[in-house]
């Protein structure tokens, strides 16, 4: 306290405004930590849950991916098209297994339970598949599609249901470590308000009680000595005469004067026996009062005193030079506090249009994410309807293949029975070549019979022309059964090659679904993440406001702590301290007193004004 109470005005004021400044570094220190430490838990939040999210959607996909090529096999003809479909089969296993033993650290609580549920699940598809191979290698299609419908499907529908457990699990966790984060920003928020607003009032208390005991109030009591020593008072004691600033210059200088006023008393008393050198040193002390209450401080005394008013001289001249570098000093502070509060001013509505326009800049910032939110919403609606048309699409695909297998089926049907016509035909052909030859046999006899056998020669001759004619007939229907035959042949091989077309536009689909459905997640997430971030700078755009608000009145406090400095820097400006310089002097009234001249150039009330 000593030390502090030792300090020039200046550096008082200069100390006020350190401390204000240390608040200000520890407030933005205290932020910065806050803000690391949400920095850290957003970037666990995200490794972690995020990851999760992704590997349990990866899953998702190869497990729907590798039913799908299940269903594919079951109603496949080729067997080199059935042994590749087994090795895509294998390859998402491969796959699956990889993303479920990665994402096995990440499940806890309920997550583990849904994780085994999901394994239990696998274990019982693996094993309804697993029959499927052994059945289409012996010809038994039906009964290898029937385990794809049912077993195989029921297991599936279990691995989907844990899936989507574990997901919906995964972003409720996701959505709640976001809340926590939103709830501890808003914590930091307030947190940092209160401490900078208790801070602040807190060490503007302690200043203006520290300026008020160690600088108003010393001076306001100099001044009332002044008045007492003005009145005539010379009994009082002078306090904080040991102090080595302004404060102690004003009461050693009063101290001086209480001593002079005292001499004064004495030499009174001593009047009679030296009028003379009284005279002398009356005339002259007034001459000097009258400069300095007139505020020349440049006076000093020159006549030449004998025996004890030498020491008047000496002291007069003393007190003139104290209270002359009192001034000086007084006015150095106040030039300086001027320029200081000046350049507080500026800075202060510099940072005020500074904080204006991040506030425009933040308000805008937070309406053009509202607009981006808006869009992905809309983009991420636009996907699962995407996917829910896909999801059509696959189904009308595996009826199509459907249909073209019973149309290849019975597509075979008819060669095969195009291949009974055709033994029936040569049958024909066979009875009419032995008929004719019959025909033959006939005529011959009938040729021998005579007139006896010519109508049974008749007879003979229209049976033969029958059998050629049934020959014809039967080879016209061989020609025509062969045509057939070609154009079933070709029938069979573009219902095939559609068939073909149709598994290639349902892997083509399952494909797009499984990316409609990645895009849809990705675009819910970006969703949510640009709602967080909406929300966020909405509440800086808050701070950001109230901060504009609080600079604007502490510029405006500054402005009135330069207007008060100028008025007392013209008030010590009314002094003359150097042959150069000049002040105005007073228009109208002088004093016989400098100790009351500079109690009223100080704004206190100073009685026993003489008119000059």
């Amino acid at each position: 306290m000593s030390i502090f109470r030792n300090l020039r005005i200046a550096q008082k004021v200069l100390a006020g405004l350190g401390v204000l400044a240390l608040l200000s570094v520890f407030v933005a220190g205290f932020g910065v930590y806050q803000l690391s430490s949400m920095a850290e838990r957003s970037g666990t939040l995200i490794s972690e849950q995020a990851e999760s999210m992704k590997l349990a959607a990866q899953a998702n996909e190869n497990k729907s991916r590798m039913h799908q090529i299940w269903y594919a096999t079951a109603i496949e003809n080729d067997l080199p098209d059935f042994r590749k479909q087994l090795d895509e089969i294998a390859s998402e296993r491969r796959e699956l297994k990889e993303k479920l033993d990665a994402l096995r650290p990440f499940m806890r609580g309920n997550d583990a339970e849904h994780f085994a549920t999901l394994e239990q699940g696998l274990a019982e598809y693996y094993a309804a598949t697993d029959q499927v191979p052994p059945l289409w290698i012996a010809g038994r299609r039906e009964e290898a599609e029937d385990v794809i419908q049912h077993p195989a499907r029921e297991a599936f529908e279990k691995i989907d249901q844990a899936l989507s457990a574990i997901v919906t699990s995964q972003d409720e966790a996701l959505d709640a470590g976001a809340a926590a984060a939103e709830a501890q920003s808003t914590r930091a928020l307030w947190t940092l308000i209160i401490v900078s607003l208790v801070g602040l009032v807190s060490i503007c208390g302690a200043v203006v009680m520290m300026v008020g005991r160690e600088v108003t109030g010393p001076i306001i009591a100099m001044t009332s000595l002044m008045n007492r020593l003005a009145n005539g008072d010379h009994r009082m004691d002078v306090p904080n005469t040991e102090r080595r600033e302004e404060i102690g210059d004003m009461a050693r200088a009063i101290l001086v004067f209480r001593d002079n006023a005292r001499a004064q008393a004495i030499a009174e008393d001593e009047k009679a026996q030296a009028d003379a050198e009284q005279k002398l040193v009356v005339d002259t002390l007034a001459e000097g009062l009258r400069s300095v209450a007139g505020g020349d401080l440049t006076y000093e005394i020159t006549a030449n005193f004998t025996g004890r008013y030498a020491d008047v001289k000496s002291s007069f001249n003393d007190a003139i030079s104290s209270l002359r570098a009192l001034i000086g000093t007084v006015i150095e502070s106040a030039h300086s506090l001027q320029a200081g509060s000046q350049e507080i001013a500026q800075a202060a509505e510099d940072l005020a249009r500074r904080t204006e326009s991040n506030a425009a800049s933040i308000e805008e910032t937070t309406a053009a994410l509202t607009q981006i939110d808006g869009r992905i919403k809309a983009t991420a609606e636009a996907a699962v309807r995407t996917v829910s048309r896909a999801d059509g699409a696959i189904s009308s695909v595996s009826g199509g293949r459907s249909i073209a297998d019973e149309a290849v089926q019975a597509m075979g049907r008819v060669r095969e029975s195009a291949k009974g016509i055709d033994e029936v035909i040569e049958g024909v052909d066979k009875i009419a070549f032995q008929t004719r030859v019959l025909a033959m046999n006939a005529a011959v006899e009938a040729g021998r019979a005579g007139d006896a056998g010519r109508g049974f020669a008749v007879v003979a001759d229209l049976v033969s022309a029958l059998a050629m004619r049934a020959e014809e007939e039967a080879k016209r229907a061989r020609d025509q059964l062969t045509l057939t035959q070609t154009d079933i042949v070709t029938a069979v091989g573009a219902v095939q090659s559609i068939n073909g077309a149709l598994t290639d536009i349902s892997e083509g689909v399952g494909e797009v679904h499984a990316l409609l459905d990645t895009m849809a997640h990705d675009n819910q997430a970006q969703a949510t993440a640009i709602t967080q971030i909406s929300a966020a700078m909405s509440t800086m755009d808050q701070s950001t406001q109230q901060n504009a608000a609080m600079v604007e009145e502490t510029s405006a406090a500054a402005r009135n702590l330069s207007g008060e400095v100028q008025s007392l820097s013209d008030q010590a400006n009314r002094f003359r301290i150097d042959g150069a310089g000049s002040a105005g002097k007073s228009r109208s009234s002088r004093t016989t007193d400098p100790a009351l001249y500079l109690a009223a150039s100080s704004g206190a009330a100073a009685p026993g004004w003489a008119t000059a």
